[in-house]
């Protein structure tokens, strides 16, 4: 399996837990220049952008602590445009990660991480 087919598999399984907590989606892999969120949702009358980051293990670490500050910029970046797009400045954000690591073929631990990162 790819790169790019692992990424989707793992914003798939983000979705699907996503959706299970009650998100909307509204947007999957907006990009804006050399900026990209990986899903936009709706909760709680919050809109939030959300990084999803997918390891086999945590041998190096557990997911999350790959979303680095130039990349939590760009996301940033990202859901600026975003908003400013769809007219919806000054909206209430957040920033959130979907940590994923594969047990095996079947299972997956999914952690979702609120307020991950704000600017």
């Amino acid at each position: 399996m790819s790169t790019t087919q692992k990424g989707k598999k793992a914003e798939d399984l983000a979705v699907v837990h996503l959706e299970q907590k009650g998100y909307k989606i509204m947007e999957r892999n907006y990009r804006f220049m050399k900026s990209e969120v990986d899903i936009v949702a709706y909760h709680n009358f919050m809109i939030i952008f959300i990084e999803v980051k997918f390891r086999s293990n945590t041998t190096y670490g557990r997911p999350e602590e790959y979303v680095t500050e130039a990349q939590q910029k760009r996301i940033y970046e990202a859901a600026e445009a975003w908003l400013y797009e769809r007219k919806m400045e000054g909206s209430p954000v957040r920033f959130d990660v979907v940590s994923i690591v594969k047990h095996d073929d079947t299972t997956f631990n999914i952690n979702h991480i609120e307020k991950a990162f704000t600017f």
